[in-house]
């Protein structure tokens, strides 16, 4: 990463964490550069006029003045890039896979022109097969979950069993979980009075309904398959 570039990604870093702070430690390991150059990096974003405060002393670090009032988030083309790189490489049928297209689209139709161009000449230069294709899933039948989980409403869904047979059950979704390639919404089955793992694949239909409900802590789901790991929308620090 060049300079340029991360005194932006650093400005952007500093909005994200906001009036929590960071500390100068944090920011060399995460641009791989040494602490010095942080500090170094971060003289020249304050003389160019971005508010950020020093603070001394245990648990000091890096924060932007609150004060101030800051631009809406932007966007590298490398970033946007990487983004439209993770969407594409979703498989059909998953969930929020349009919204994703949607929010791609978005993130490209907002850079300024030269770097809309210079996103579209970086893409052009990265290939990638998408993971294999899993269930066929309704549209409906996302948009449902999706609801659901977003909402926190219970969701009546008719379900066709391993079996062949087909069952109807009002659920209480916990999580989504994509494991060995299938897509899995883990659910509190009021039927079952249980947690259950219903596949999307398996579900011919999904009705929101006006039942509201508390979900159920993650914790109680046992342990992610090896393969499955939580998506975030802020990286670990």
């Amino acid at each position: 990463m060049n300079r340029t570039d991360r005194l932006y990604a650093l400005t952007e870093e500093l909005r994200r964490v906001g009036r929590a702070g960071t500390t100068s430690t944090r920011l060399a390991r995460l641009f791989e550069v040494s602490p010095r150059t942080v500090k170094r990096d971060v003289s020249a974003l304050q003389q160019a006029g971005l508010p950020v405060v020093a603070q001394a002393g245990l648990g000091g670090g890096y924060v932007l003045d609150a004060s101030v009032g800051l631009p809406p988030v932007n966007f590298t083309p490398a970033q946007a890039v990487a983004l439209a790189l993770a969407v594409r490489a979703l498989p059909a049928g998953s969930p929020f896979g349009t919204d994703a297209e949607a929010a791609r689209a978005k993130v490209l139709d907002a850079l300024p022109p030269a770097d809309r161009a210079r996103a579209d000449e970086l893409a052009g230069r990265v290939w990638s097969r998408p993971d294999r294709a899993g269930d066929e899933v309704p549209p409906q039948v996302l948009r449902g979950v999706e609801e659901s989980i977003g909402r926190r409403r219970v969701l009546a869904i008719e379900y066709r069993r391993s079996d062949g047979a087909l069952s109807r059950r009002r659920i209480e979704p916990v999580v989504l979980a994509r494991t060995e390639g299938t897509w899995y919404v883990v659910a509190w089955c009021q039927a079952r009075e249980d947690l259950r793992w219903f596949r999307l694949g398996r579900i011919l239909r999904a009705d929101l309904t006006p039942e509201g409900y508390d979900p159920r802590p993650v914790a109680d789901i046992g342990t992610a398959p090896p393969d499955a790991r939580p998506v975030s929308s802020r990286p670990s620090d």
